[in-house]
């Protein structure tokens, strides 16, 4: 294959049309696929060839494909960008002309990956020389996508076995890792409800919705949606192949946050088989109420959590550190009617900045209110006054 002659490359991807062989048609037009290596193949202007040896419903997307070949050859990501744009767009135009079918749905999936490939690269390009904004390469891409979005969401007449949707949940991905690499997390909405509208949604590739799940549960947890970012979070880590070690592990940096906020502390065990260390801290200072240690690590580990995003969810933590160094105080004095002094004082011996009476009167109202205490505060004699029965109930029955 690497070594493959323009005939040759020619005569399978006509073969693959006339049979209706998407999956070989798909890989023909792949930059995953060997024959990309074919110095035969790279080719600057391919148009006369093509247009003479292919059908013209093929044309423009296979003089595409060599060009972008070219264009990859000779290093220039940019020209490679821009080529598999009009691959893209012309794929759009295909799906709309063979209506009621979905063979050449893989075509379509391996072109959109290709683009969103080329777009990092041109985009880290194109940025780097000044030429263009950060994301403006991926968001130009989008819209390209976007033209194969909407021929499979509009394809609603057809019948289920035949039917374009079936090309969605692939190209809802391949938004997401643009909407997320550009922090555009906002034009994710209408594609979470173009897939879940959709009859089959549970019946696509398991790999493909494991994706949509990380994704979604990352959105769901930026939404401080936590239940339904752990549901769909667990979904993706549970279901990953074992031997996934990577996806699993990118998986958890979210999924632990989020199980910690709904009173789950990770074991060590699950911290050391994934190579967290990051997250043993925190865990441990949440155990303990460490208000200290707990802000000493965010800021040790900063760059790490700011570069996964979490670094905001895992400030919400100080929460459940609060909540747990209040109880150790209860449980220290053994009554029921604490004087807030005391509370303001374990709050200091944390080092927690900027605190008063009035201000540690509200964290303890906010528990109250969030139901990580049972009890209410007496403004009068400066008191809280708790429940004689589970004053702070376990985290996971709230």
């Amino acid at each position: 294959m690497a070594g493959m002659s323009l005939n040759d490359y020619f005569q399978r991807v006509q073969g693959a049309f006339y049979n209706q062989d998407g999956e070989t048609l798909g890989e023909l037009i792949s930059f995953r696929d060997p024959h990309v290596m074919s110095s035969r193949l790279m080719i600057e202007k391919p148009e006369r060839d093509v247009e003479r040896c292919i059908d013209q419903s093929l044309a423009e997307i296979v003089a595409g494909h060599l060009r972008a070949v070219w264009a990859a050859s000779s290093g220039d990501c940019v020209e490679a960008w821009k080529t598999q744009m009009i691959v893209v767009h012309s794929i759009a135009r295909f799906l709309q002309e063979f209506k009621e079918e979905k063979w050449m749905l893989p075509m379509m999936n391996n072109a959109c990956l290709d683009l969103r490939l080329f777009a990092l690269a041109a985009d880290q390009e194109l940025t780097r020389t000044g030429k263009s904004k950060p994301g403006e390469t991926l968001e130009k891409a989008a819209e390209a996508l976007m033209s194969c979005f909407r021929v499979c969401a509009a394809d609603t007449r057809t019948g289920e076995d035949c039917t374009k949707r079936w090309g969605l949940l692939y190209l809802v991905n391949q938004f997401f890792k643009i909407y997320f690499k550009i922090n555009k997390l906002n034009l994710c909405k209408p594609m979470i409800r173009a897939i879940e509208a959709l009859a089959f949604k549970d019946r696509f590739s398991l790999s493909q919705l494991i994706t949509y799940k990380y994704y979604t549960g990352r959105k769901d947890m930026f939404d401080s949606d936590f239940k339904s970012a752990d549901a769909t979070l667990s979904f993706a880590f549970q279901r990953c192949h074992k031997g996934s070690r990577k996806n699993k592990r990118r998986i958890l940096i979210y999924l632990i946050p989020v199980k910690m906020l709904l009173g789950y502390l990770p074991k060590l065990s699950v911290l050391e088989r994934y190579n967290l260390p990051e997250f043993r801290e925190v865990v441990a200072s949440v155990r303990q109420g460490n208000v200290r240690l707990l802000s000493e690590t965010l800021t040790k580990h900063k760059s790490f959590f700011i570069g996964a995003g979490i670094y905001l969810i895992l400030e919400k933590l100080k929460t459940l550190a609060f909540r747990n160094l209040f109880k150790k105080v209860y449980l220290m004095l053994g009554t029921h009617q604490i004087e807030i002094t005391f509370f303001l004082q374990s709050l200091k011996w944390m080092c927690v900045e900027d605190v008063d009476l009035d201000e540690t009167e509200c964290i303890l109202a906010n528990m109250i209110y969030d139901g990580r205490m049972k009890g209410y505060i007496s403004h009068a004699h400066r008191k809280l006054v708790v429940s004689k029965k589970d004053a702070f109930p376990p985290l996971i029955s709230i």
